[in-house]
């Protein structure tokens, strides 16, 4: 999975997401060569979600199914 910055060009790439204990670690590289774990805590989870709105969460549940940019 990759995450773009505004311009488009590759900001991250996600290679692996794992439990650890009642974290989710994401691993993978930054600009394509610095290799990262970014870890998601309970409480920032909880966080994240306030900053959803009703409409955003249909989004993220929409977006997988979603066409996309043609390359």
């Amino acid at each position: 999975m990759k995450i773009f910055a505004a311009d488009k060009s590759e900001l991250m790439q996600v290679t692996k997401v794992e439990r650890e204990g009642d974290n989710l670690v994401l691993k993978g590289k930054v600009f394509g060569t610095m290799p990262m774990a970014a870890t998601l805590t309970p409480d920032q989870a909880r966080a994240f979600r306030k900053l959803l709105t009703p409409k955003l969460m249909w989004f993220l549940v929409t977006l997988p199914f979603r066409k996309g940019e043609k390359k």
